[in-house]
């Protein structure tokens, strides 16, 4: 999620982090108040930071989690989602995106559009 977007959609990331201690996850970090913020990666050429939406531990692996919602700034999104797709592989992490419905379709779209459409959305 773009930082403009996380203000109107507290409570599904709050619902995204039940979901996920639900299934077995660990040592959850979300960018949300009540749990500790995740690291930040800081974009070279621009004063962006980048902050996975929700970073947890299952299996002694780490995993990143990007909520997907439709978005006014999707080409942001895209960017974000290449980068947290490259490091999560350099590390040999995990990176997985959940949505909900009514996003389902905007999802695909833009999995499709940065050729990652081998990624399954988690769906809540």
């Amino acid at each position: 999620m773009v930082q403009v977007d996380k203000t109107e959609n507290t409570a599904f990331l709050e619902k995204s982090i039940q979901h996920l201690e639900a299934t077995g996850f660990e040592h959850i970090k979300a960018d949300m108040e009540g749990y500790e913020t995740p690291k930040s990666f800081i974009r070279k050429g621009a004063d962006s930071k980048i902050t996975p939406d929700i970073v947890a531990m299952k299996n002694g692996r780490k995993y990143f989690f990007e909520i997907s919602l439709k978005s006014e700034k999707p080409s942001l999104l895209k960017s974000k989602w290449l980068f947290l797709d490259t490091l999560s592989r350099m590390r040999s992490n995990r990176f997985r995106i959940i949505t909900t419905r009514g996003h389902y379709k905007f999802t695909d779209m833009m999995l499709e559009d940065i050729n990652l459409s081998n990624k399954t959305p988690i769906k809540i």
